[in-house]
């Protein structure tokens, strides 16, 4: 009998906090598609309901510790209810108070000390339990490195900050926690994660993926090299980065896990390859219409001018793309083992129709907010024609719960960026190394433009891409010119280098945003799409060495992209050490120094560098007939 009690305790008590979850998700979803496309919500009341279900859901799903029991009431199931109720306190307090927030600004009570000091105790929870101790350490020591500002080293030295000063800072202002990262997760990043969660429920993502199977199945990778160029296109008229992720992620991320990339290589692909979409005319995001202004040059030529390299870095993530399949062993099928086409058209024709609506609202320059909104309308409208894509009441519910639940881990990873972008902005260390390029180089230009690059990551971390870009060209751009770069490719390589925050960890928007369509780790997806997206760091150092890349006669142009495209294919072979085949370290030293030599100026340099290439390229050819035969390429 006390057996039989014991367990009705446990299935009353996990379903009291599976029923609790789900309708936590769905109000949340039903709570991001009013604010989407109905009524527009103050940004930290908005973001403030948001994290507070967000918080309850990660410390309702997540145990306190491993092998934690969720179905029993114990010790550990307590200390979770205890932290969603402070969660929930707290982001009443916010919500509720929000005026008097504003009012008491630099005077704060105590009240408002104690809800920081809650709020970041609760992130840094969440953080632990939903994305593991690396981003919490690192959130961590952001903080320490606030408070104990006079200890620092010179080079970062200042003059430290108060508890107080920064846990409001953090918590109750748009300055921290509720800042940009978490201001991205909260709107188009819920809304397209919900948009994937409708295309499963509905087939369409089935239709999708099997579409693409059926044109590309036969091809070694096929599938994220399709991804790869949709994200070009995508992006190309999108504008928007984060956008791009969300919006061809929710078709291409799926087609790439099913036919065997990991899920964090299938979302760092679409995270490297929707960097691009920024840097592929013709709209290139507002930074290029900045640049035109700056520059005193015609948008129309920024265009001319961007159009080679914005290619030259969607062929080096094909590459990436195309190496790993081969290393995974990810090859092509036969045409017996592919959907069939006819009968794949056949059976979803009628989903092109939210993806058209979806494309459409884009180009016609409506908020991703919106755009998201209506494309989940449509494919839920556009299911319901037919009766095999026809779903349930029921099955709608879950599909809101689902896309919820689906955001916990990029929302909290949001949270906890939100973090470090309020120290590195508070403590004022990004502004600090810009100061230091010039001096720092001692002349030299490469050094020059790797420490433009680190910078324009610091100042990543606290300012949209944007603004990153205007700060830096004001603190580097005359620096790059003094060493000799023209005025155009220094304002072109300050404008690429300020995409790199968008996949480089520990913030690194993209790739927590195509982290959370894919189910897989934000930090190792962010790890892999920084090294998917090297051509945003080799690139522009093509074109300091070489800016005849960018605007120069037919001939010179011609020669700069046969060096460049080699560099690239050197450099990629060099990063994954696979080309025909494996790559012992010998010939990865040597296809480093081939593309350090093609990249190089002087031209005698640069024609050694093609030969050492095509050395490694035939020795590699002989290396595989040796080891493992003729395999399609």
């Amino acid at each position: 009998m006390a057996e039989t009690r014991q367990t009705e305790s446990k299935t009353r008590t996990a379903w009291i906090i599976a029923k609790s979850l789900a309708v936590i998700g769905v109000a949340l979803s039903l709570f991001q598609l009013y604010t989407a496309g109905l009524v527009a919500m103050t940004a930290m009341r908005h973001r403030s309901v948001f994290l507070t279900c967000i918080l309850v859901m990660a410390f309702l799903i997540k145990p306190l510790y491993k092998g934690a029991r969720k179905d029993r009431f114990n010790g550990a199931l307590v200390v979770d209810l205890i932290l969603a109720t402070a969660a929930i306190a707290v982001g009443a307090y916010i919500f509720i108070d929000l005026q008097g927030i504003f009012e008491r600004q630099g005077d704060w009570s105590r009240w408002d000390f104690a809800v920081g000091i809650a709020l970041v105790v609760l992130v840094l929870e969440a953080t632990r339990r939903v994305i593991g101790y690396n981003l919490m350490i690192i959130a961590g020591a952001a903080l320490l490195f606030g408070y104990f500002g006079p200890y620092m080293p010179e080079l970062v030295v200042h003059k430290g900050y108060s508890i107080e000063r920064i846990a409001t800072t953090l918590s109750l202002t748009t300055e921290g926690i509720f800042g940009l990262p978490l201001g991205v997760a909260s709107t188009f990043v819920f809304i397209f994660i919900l948009f994937g969660a409708f295309l499963d429920k509905t087939g369409a993502g089935k239709f999708f993926i099997d579409l693409s199977y059926s044109i590309t199945g036969r091809f070694s990778g096929g599938p994220a090299k399709t991804a790869v160029i949709a994200s070009g296109f995508m992006g190309s008229v999108a504008g928007s980065a984060v956008a791009n992720v969300v919006a061809t992620g929710s078709f291409t991320i799926p087609m790439m896990k099913k036919i065997g990339y990991r899920k964090h290589v299938a979302a760092a692909v679409e995270a490297a390859a929707s960097t691009g979409g920024q840097l592929m005319p013709p709209i290139m995001g507002a930074g290029a219409f900045l640049m035109a202004e700056f520059t005193q040059t015609p948008y129309l030529e920024i265009i001319k001018i961007a159009f080679i390299p914005a290619v030259l870095y969607f062929f080096s993530v094909i590459l990436f793309v195309h190496f790993e399949a081969q290393k995974q062993g990810i090859w092509g099928l036969s045409k017996e083992e592919l959907p069939r086409l006819g009968e794949t058209v056949k059976n979803g024709i009628h989903f092109i129709i939210p993806v058209a609506i979806l494309v459409t609202v884009l180009i016609l320059n409506y908020s991703p907010m919106m755009a998201g909104f209506i494309a989940i309308l449509a494919v839920y409208f556009t299911a319901m024609v037919r009766r095999q894509s026809r779903i349930s009441f029921r099955t709608l519910l879950n599909t809101l719960e689902q896309g919820a639940h689906n955001a916990v881990m990029v929302a909290v990873a949001c949270a906890a960026a939100g973090i470090i972008v309020g120290m590195v902005n508070l403590t004022g260390t990004g502004l600090r190394f810009s100061s230091l390029i010039v001096s720092l180089s001692q002349g030299i230009p490469l050094l020059a433009l790797l420490l433009v690059a680190l910078t324009s990551l610091l100042l990543g971390m606290g300012l949209p891409v944007t603004a990153s870009y205007i700060v830096l060209i004001i603190l580097a751009g005359p620096g790059l010119m003094d060493l000799g770069i023209p005025l155009l490719t220094a304002h072109m390589i300050v404008f690429w280098y300020s995409q790199d925050a968008n996949v480089t960890p520990p913030v690194a928007l993209e790739s927590f945003a195509a982290s959370g369509i894919a189910g897989s780790s934000p930090m190792k997806t962010a790890f892999t799409s920084w090294k998917l997206a090297k051509g945003i760091y080799i690139i522009p150092i093509i074109m300091a060495y070489h800016p005849l890349l960018l605007n120069g006669t037919s001939s010179e142009v011609f020669l700069t992209i046969v060096l460049s495209t080699l560099a690239i294919i050197a450099f990629v072979v060099c990063l994954e050490r696979y080309f025909l085949t494996a790559l012992g370290w010998p010939e990865t030293i040597l296809q480093g120094a081939a593309a350090i030599m093609m990249i190089w100026a002087g031209r005698t340099i640069n024609y050694a560098g093609i030969g050492l290439f095509l050395v490694l390229v035939i020795f590699q050819i002989f290396k595989r007939k040796k080891t493992s035969g003729n395999r399609k390429f």
